[in-house]
């Protein structure tokens, strides 16, 4: 591809994204809701004016790590901390829910199989496919409302990590036990390696950033330091521990968190995310829509799908909540915080057609669920948020 192609590319994604998200406003709806859209209107699905070429890839990868990593600057450590065993719990429930109900719709719908048959597996992968939580997408429609910081957005943030981590170790043994050459256990091993860096390697970050930010208070060189910080950290999380560079880039943020320029920072990588990538990742999410090939059996299965994809993750979250003693409303938040689906389960699914556990006529169905749940989650969160901010004007 020319360099003016590309040129011509970025405007027609920026221009629809942020007019669509500007009409996604004026309906009272997250901006988001309307730069997905979007995706899906320039994309391949209808216009065909834009597709996924390697370098919207690549920005839009740039800006979920930016936008994970400025999720991590909002983050509240101390209600982190507070959350964490809770936290666990409930991204456990939305690991094991999901894993279920997704094997239990394919048996449903292509017969139940022994155990070690590669239908079986089949079965099981489609489970998998459904553990990964998208925190991106929840992440920017809590900043967008400002409760990304209060105690329910830092439970719905440190689950949605945590229930990443889970599923890549399930994705892991599956693999396992189809690929003799995989080794499960070095993948824990690796994950734990890697929260165990994190903790020594941003204890002693977090202290040189301290004595930086003192000698250079409010300065630019803050923010540029905490981007290379931020890239720094994905590559190792990805390169060396085989962890979702997401991931890393979240804990370099709730690394820096603490600092008394963490705000600042975050309104710098803001200005990039807002301007350009962060507009281009939620474009992506709708380019990769498509509606070839699908026959009815797809269709149907694909309604099954979406549907468990999206209750499963209600409930098992939403009750796990419950048990806390939350009360349903702030429950039902987890529970929808917890139900959207982006890059990771995308990642799932092409190591699955890699390695002969999924069909690509399912990767429709994939695709489907990323973009209900993706525009849903952002709806529903702001209704039930809306709810709250009534019942305060109402006393």
């Amino acid at each position: 591809m020319e360099t003016y192609e590309i040129l011509r590319d970025l405007a027609i994604i920026i221009i629809a994204a942020k007019f669509f998200g500007l009409i996604a406003r004026k309906c009272k709806a997250p901006q988001v809701v309307g730069e997905i859209l979007a995706g899906v209107i320039i994309g391949p699905a209808v216009l065909g004016w834009v597709s996924q070429t390697q370098m919207v890839t690549y920005l839009a990868e740039i800006g979920v790590i930016l936008l994970m990593f400025s999720a991590g600057l909002a983050t509240n450590l101390r209600e982190l901390l507070k959350t964490g065993p809770q936290a666990l719990l409930v991204a456990c429930c939305g690991v094991f829910i999901p894993l279920i109900g997704g094997s239990l719709l394919y048996m449903c719908f292509y017969g139940f199989m022994p155990w070690g048959s590669d239908e079986f597996f089949r079965a099981v992968f489609i489970g998998v496919i459904l553990t990964a939580t998208s925190v991106s997408i929840t992440a920017e429609t809590l900043k967008e409302m400002g409760k990304i910081s209060t105690k329910i957005g830092t439970l719905i943030m440190s689950a949605a990590i945590i229930d990443d981590v889970i599923g890549i170790i399930v994705l892991t043994f599956v693999i396992g036990f189809k690929d003799p050459e995989a080794k499960p256990g070095m993948v824990v091993l690796k994950t734990v390696l890697f929260f165990a860096f994190a903790i020594v390697v941003g204890f002693i970050s977090y202290k040189l950033f301290k004595l930086f930010d003192k000698r250079y208070p409010h300065t630019r060189r803050i923010p540029i330091a905490g981007l290379a910080f931020c890239f720094a950290f994905s590559f190792i999380a990805e390169r060396i521990f085989g962890v979702a560079d997401i991931t890393g880039a979240y804990v370099a943020g709730i690394i820096l968190c603490s600092l008394s320029d963490s705000s600042y920072i975050e309104r710098k990588i803001d200005i990039n995310s807002y301007m350009l990538f962060g507009p281009i990742f939620f474009s992506s999410i709708g380019m990769k829509t498509s509606f070839d090939g699908i026959d009815s059996s797809i269709i149907w299965f694909s309604i099954g799908f979406v549907l468990i994809g999206l209750l499963t993750k209600i409930v098992g979250c939403g009750l796990m909540t419950k048990t806390f003693k939350y009360s349903w409303n702030d429950s039902l938040k987890v529970g929808i915080g917890m139900m959207t689906r982006g890059e990771v389960a995308l990642i799932v699914s092409q190591r699955g057609l890699a390695f002969g556990l999924l069909d690509s006529k399912y990767f429709t169905c994939v695709i489907m669920l990323i973009l209900f749940s993706s525009v849903l989650t952002p709806i529903f969160l702001k209704l039930l948020y809306s709810k709250d901010n009534n019942k305060l004007e109402s006393q």
